[in-house]
């Protein structure tokens, strides 16, 4: 391994890593420390820390940072480009261990960009977007304020300093690395403007760490220097017939839209299970005719779109409890899977977890942070293939987008009475 990469959920993990197995490097997500990552080059670990309190968050990344991290080796800490979770704390605790923190969140490619120290979501201010508000409503999204508040000393650089020239942003670098201050917040617009910023702390000796979403990590791997690239297994075969599942845990607005354009498009079956049933589990009087009914859609070779639903009474802070039952439901019949797309990291991490998978070899990405993966090892030998994606993230056509790549299957044919041919309805499932 050369680069590691801390994240505090799957999909996050998965999204950030991706750039580098894309690149040509053999690249591994893990749920554990302890999981043998092979011959791996980048190895991204989900740490499972979004839920915790910020000390217990801090802690779990400093012990994966001490066990997985070895000289030489480079650090990436990821966190969200909306800033949910317990990254302030995570950051203060590796910046003991890895130096000053170069922190860029910024994703141009998907709208987030960062100006005067605070995240803009298509240019608008993240405390009014959906995301923040679903979790944070009231509460403060600058990045000066949260890291001084986890205890870090900060300096912010601006759009004209990282635009000033290598050599002179090189200095400007290296003298705030040599002062007290713990962590560099950079202002990002622009592909460009990451990309300058990689290759110049690519190539510093002073001791630092890269902070940021998978916008930043994308003009890392692209460095032409940074790894001797590795040949790359991109097949991926399903049996004739497996069927395809589609887990969803996230409620937000991009995940409903990206569902609605999955059902009208491939003409997958839907299956909405209210969330009173998971938090009564197999109490629950209709918990044992949902896992009939989600075993019959597999058995049958039937694809399915399975989402938790919505109520009066949720609160984001039950996510991992109700993903971990919905795992549950369909763990039984896991083995009838041929591909699953897993949308919102601790619906990813649950069902992983539910059949023993600890580890996922990252091949290619579907679209601008989805990535596809086979698991390295599971349980029971099972080892279909895994699409990943954070829930508020992606294109409208990521979830079809995604469905289409485990069916081998182009975009279908379009005639005009509107009609459509679907390739991988006419036999085309290898």
């Amino acid at each position: 391994m050369t680069l590691l990469i801390i994240a505090d959920d799957l999909s996050g993990a998965a999204d950030c890593a991706i750039a580098f197995a894309s690149a040509g490097l053999r690249t591994v997500v893990t749920l554990d420390p302890a999981h043998d990552t092979g011959d791996a080059q980048v190895v991204a670990i989900d740490t499972d820390t979004r839920r915790l309190s910020p000390s217990e968050a801090a802690g779990r990344t400093v012990i994966a940072c001490e066990t997985l991290l070895k000289t030489g080796h480079r650090l990436y800490k990821k966190i969200d480009s909306t800033l949910r979770g317990n990254w302030a704390a995570e950051v203060a605790g590796l910046q003991a261990i890895a130096g000053l923190a170069i922190v860029a969140p910024a994703f141009p490619a998907t709208g987030r960009t960062t100006l005067g120290g605070r995240v803009r979501v298509n240019d608008q201010p993240l405390e009014t977007t959906e995301t923040w508000t679903l979790e944070h409503a009231g509460q403060c999204a600058d990045l000066d304020a949260m890291l001084e508040t986890a205890g870090l000393r900060t300096t912010k650089l601006s759009l004209a300093t990282l635009r000033s020239g290598a050599a002179a942003l090189t200095e400007h670098i290296a003298e705030i690395a040599k002062s007290a201050t713990q962590a560099l917040i950079v202002d990002a617009e622009t592909a460009e403007d990451l990309r300058r910023l990689a290759q110049v702390t690519m190539q510093m000796s002073e001791p630092l760490f890269w902070v940021g979403s998978a916008g930043l990590a994308r003009e890392i791997a692209a460095l032409p220097y940074l790894f001797e690239t590795a040949t790359q297994e991109l097949s991926f075969q399903r049996e004739k017939k497996a069927p395809i599942l589609v887990l969803v845990g996230s409620l937000s607005g991009v995940s409903e839209r990206q569902c609605t354009m999955l059902k009208e498009r491939a003409g997958i079956d839907e299956l909405i299970v209210p969330p009173a049933v998971l938090r009564e589990g197999t109490r629950h009087v209709d918990w044992a005719g949902l896992e009939v009914r989600i075993g019959a859609h597999l058995q049958r070779g039937d694809d399915l779109l399975l989402r938790i639903g919505r109520d009066e009474a949720f609160n984001p802070a039950e996510g991992a409890r109700l993903s971990t039952l919905l795992a549950k439901l369909v763990q039984p019949h896991f083995d009838k899977v041929g591909g699953l797309v897993a949308t919102g990291g601790e619906t990813a991490r649950a069902m992983l977890s539910a059949v023993g998978i600890g580890s996922l070899k990252l091949l290619c990405e579907v679209e601008a942070g989805v990535a596809f993966g086979r698991p390295v090892a599971s349980r029971d030998g099972h080892r279909p293939g895994v699409i990943t994606k954070a829930g508020a993230f992606g294109t409208d056509h990521a979830l079809y987008a995604s469905w289409l790549h485990l069916r081998d299957a182009a975009e279908p044919a379009v005639y005009t009475d509107g009609s459509t041919l679907f390739p991988a309805r006419q036999g085309n499932h290898s």
